[in-house]
């Protein structure tokens, strides 16, 4: 029995390395496999990082948020789940915390997040 949980949490780690690093505030566009009847394609979710739960484990979840059509939309996503395709990190913020339930009732200006910006030498 050790034999398999061995090998399952081998398998979970090698998925976890080829996921990017990605923290709260950060712009993610999250690629999920969508199974219709017998057919299955890829439906892109864009929006804002709120949060990481259990980082480390293999039950990571991490909550992506948008605002479509005025309406906030979230979803939680298992992150070693088979649904999802990739991970694509588009821009990092900068915050102060790790868990961003306030931007829950923040709106249009007010819900902005800066951008985390790297230090590039100039020559």
């Amino acid at each position: 029995m050790s034999e398999l949980i061995r090998f399952v949490e081998q398998e979970l780690a090698a998925r976890r390395t080829s996921l990017p690093t990605f923290k709260a505030g950060d712009t993610v566009n999250v690629h999920v496999k969508i199974k219709e009847g017998n057919k299955e394609r890829i439906q892109q979710f864009q929006g804002t990082v709120i949060q990481r739960r259990s980082k480390g484990t293999s039950g990571e979840t991490f909550t992506v948020r948008k605002v479509s059509n005025g309406i906030g939309v979230e979803r939680i996503f298992p992150l070693l789940s088979p649904a999802l395709d990739k991970i694509e990190v588009l821009k990092s913020g900068r915050v102060r915390r790790a868990r961003l339930y306030y931007l829950k009732f923040k709106s249009g200006k007010e819900a902005r997040i800066k951008e985390l910006r790297t230090n590039t030498a100039k020559a």
